[in-house]
């Protein structure tokens, strides 16, 4: 993946039933909310799940994470697909095979509400 500051990265995912329930057995997140649905018969996707949105343009770049922001900003439900825009903020090469990469993201939901915004900071190892 070839990137340079100012590039936006956009997807979006669908959240569903069995993503929840996965991701409660390996995370051991257990709260009322993850395993019990609402009266609309939808749960309420971890936030950390939610946090692999923008994780992903990361692991499609094999960026090592320093730091990883994120702030919450209204729920995420089964069957909610969330767009996941990331923006490049920073891709500097460095010394000793090395790229800096910084990045912003915002997640909206499908009503265009904002669910989730932050930031995330790392390396890429490179061989040139």
């Amino acid at each position: 993946m070839s990137l340079k500051v100012g590039d936006k990265i956009i997807f979006e995912r669908t959240f569903t039933v069995e993503d929840v329930e996965l991701f409660t057995k390996v995370s051991g997140d257990e709260g009322i909310h993850h395993v019990s649905p609402d009266e609309q018969g939808r749960f309420v996707v971890q936030g950390l799940l939610t946090g692999t949105l923008p994780t992903k343009v990361g692991g499609d770049a094999n960026v090592l994470a320093r730091t990883m922001n994120f702030e919450f900003l209204r729920p995420v439900f089964t069957g909610d697909t969330i767009v996941c825009e990331v923006t490049i903020e920073k891709y500097e090469k460095q010394e000793n095979n090395r790229t800096a990469i910084m990045a912003s993201f915002l997640c909206t939901n499908q009503n265009e509400k904002q669910v989730m915004t932050g930031s995330f900071a790392g390396v890429i190892l490179t061989n040139d």
